[in-house]
């Protein structure tokens, strides 16, 4: 089983200012909590096929998160799988509302591993990692 976990805002900064900083996967660390480091396992840092390993921190627990990005469209979206600890799909869809405001979404759809709780993990998990990508969101929003 896995659980998708869905927030999002309105950024005040059009589509191609938001854009600009959030297809620069380097930069992540600047605005998610969650990630404490960003390490490229391939000579490309944007596009379909780059890969990261993410050391991702929730509370007590610090893992390494495997993705490769298998979505980019620019100025629309990046979808990435995670593989590795906890595996599943992510996705950033933005959507330009008007010239001075982007619509920011941010999907997963995760499933952790038995010795992280599996299902119970999914359940209990689900609304404290939607509390930190809320603020992940604010943080992004600030840059602005």
């Amino acid at each position: 089983m896995s659980k998708t976990i869905k927030v999002s805002t309105i950024i005040n900064a059009p589509l191609k200012t938001v854009w600009n900083e959030v297809s620069r996967l380097e930069n992540h660390t600047n605005w998610m909590n969650d990630a404490e480091q960003i390490d490229f396992l391939t000579k490309n840092n944007s596009g379909i096929g780059t890969r990261m390993k993410v050391l991702t921190k929730v509370g007590p627990i610090t893992l390494y998160d495997y993705m490769t990005v298998t979505e980019w469209v620019e100025e629309k979206k990046i979808g990435v799988d995670h593989t590795g600890i906890v595996s599943g799909k992510g996705q950033f869809n933005l959507e330009k509302l008007d010239e001075y405001n982007t619509k920011f979404e941010w999907k997963e759809t995760l499933k952790f591993p038995i010795y992280l709780g599996g299902i119970f993990g999914e359940f209990f998990g689900t609304p404290i990692l939607k509390l930190i990508w809320k603020k992940n969101l604010k943080n992004l929003k600030e840059i602005f």
